[in-house]
């Protein structure tokens, strides 16, 4: 069965419940979402959500054939994930896990225009996802393993990610490449007090590909600098985001490359996706997906703006900018094409209020890229960096 699939997404697997706020401002929000308030929404969306769902089925919508490995119940939830994985593939539900012991995740999605979303999530079968729940048996001849949210899932961040190094461990034996994404936890549950520098420090050796949030890595690894950027940013315009450096991105990817990574990609937001690699012969040893020419990805430092957009809903816009970026490297793409088309994957998504719906072809992506798509404008002020008119991005030269 292996045979079929070039890509493999395991990990966090959810039902997304998204009540329709696009008629709400955000003044009228911040003023009625308070205790006691009965507010009026729109027709419910019912979607599937986690790194299984939005990284995994964008994958697939963009011909990248990928097996989805998370973990549901066989209660109503578990039916309802069946079911709208089944709407895009019924073959795609192959490779599930079904727990009979074990409740199905759902989060409920508060999604208003013009403000940052809010999470009602409820873990359940995620946190007893383990090693074994991993189908090492379908990885002959796959090239890649993503894997995404080990902050929501109780085994992968306990006794400082033990469950998460192996099975990253067992799965580059195989030479696949691996690919890790991240979630920012709750900084007052177990996830945000587990002991993430260890983890973070105990997997990376294994992932060829690491690609979180900003705000994730620097929760992870520079608890300092995340706390002071998130007080100084409250209140202000852009947030956290607005106060990350050139100086800060290359100084994190310089630590990051040093444990093991051989792409780093820091997702930004609306200031779009910054990506650093290593040396030649580190992406030379990228496993299954390695590019044909490994020397024109080494040694780059490049940082793509988003592409312009009407913003309807920014559920799942990370994981489908990893899902455009995992798709183009397995399409053999250089490094510029590569974010470009992480970029265009991701402004795609925030143009419907789901994860998933915003997201299209493949071959609808790059020609809308190809007709001239505008980005929003980033302004780079420090040394060093040069915007690339005919590639749309900025470069360290």
């Amino acid at each position: 069965m292996s045979e079929c699939y070039q890509a493999v997404v395991a990990g966090h697997l959810c039902l997304d419940v998204i009540p329709d706020m696009s008629h709400m401002s955000r003044n009228t929000f911040e003023r009625v979402f308070r205790p006691g308030r009965l507010l009026d929404v729109g027709a419910v969306t019912i979607a599937t959500g986690g790194a299984v769902s939005n990284t995994g089925l964008a994958l697939n919508k963009l011909g990248i054939r990928t097996a989805l490995m998370g973990k549901i119940g066989t209660d109503m939830f578990g039916e309802a994930i069946k079911g709208v994985v089944a709407s895009y593939d019924p073959g795609l539900t192959d490779t599930l896990l079904i727990d009979p012991t074990a409740a199905s995740s759902y989060t409920v999605i508060i999604n208003p225009p013009g403000i940052d979303r809010i999470f009602l999530h409820c873990p359940s079968a995620n946190d007893t996802f383990g090693p074994s729940d991993v189908r090492y048996d379908l990885l002959a001849g796959v090239k890649l393993f993503h894997f995404g949210y080990p902050p929501l899932m109780k085994r992968m961040y306990e006794n400082d990610g033990v469950e998460l190094v192996e099975i990253f461990k067992r799965v580059k034996a195989l030479s696949l490449t691996t690919s890790l994404d991240m979630a920012l936890p709750d900084v007052n549950s177990p996830a945000g007090r587990a002991n993430w520098p260890a983890i973070v420090r105990g997997v990376l050796p294994y992932v060829d590909v690491f690609l979180p949030s900003i705000e994730e890595i620097l929760y992870m690894l520079r608890r300092d600098t995340y706390d002071d950027l998130t007080t100084r940013s409250v209140g202000g315009p852009g947030g956290l985001l607005s106060l990350v450096t050139p100086a800060l991105l290359h100084d994190l990817s310089d630590e990051l490359l040093a444990l093991g990574v051989k792409i780093v990609g820091l997702k930004l937001g609306e200031s779009g996706l910054y990506v650093r690699t290593a040396n030649a012969a580190a992406i030379a040893a990228l496993g299954n997906a390695c590019p044909t020419h490994p020397d024109l990805w080494a040694d780059k430092e490049l940082w793509a703006p988003c592409f312009r957009v009407d913003v309807v809903g920014a559920s799942g816009s990370g994981d489908s900018t990893i899902a455009g970026f995992l798709c183009a490297l397995l399409r053999d793409m250089t490094p510029e094409q590569t974010i470009t088309a992480a970029v265009a994957v991701g402004a795609c998504n925030v143009e419907r209020a789901d994860t998933l719906s915003g997201v299209r072809s493949w071959d609808e992506t790059m020609k809308r890229i190809e007709q001239g798509w505008a980005h929003l404008p980033v302004t780079m002020s420090t040394e060093g960096w040069e915007f690339k008119t005919t590639a749309g991005l900025w470069t360290r030269t």
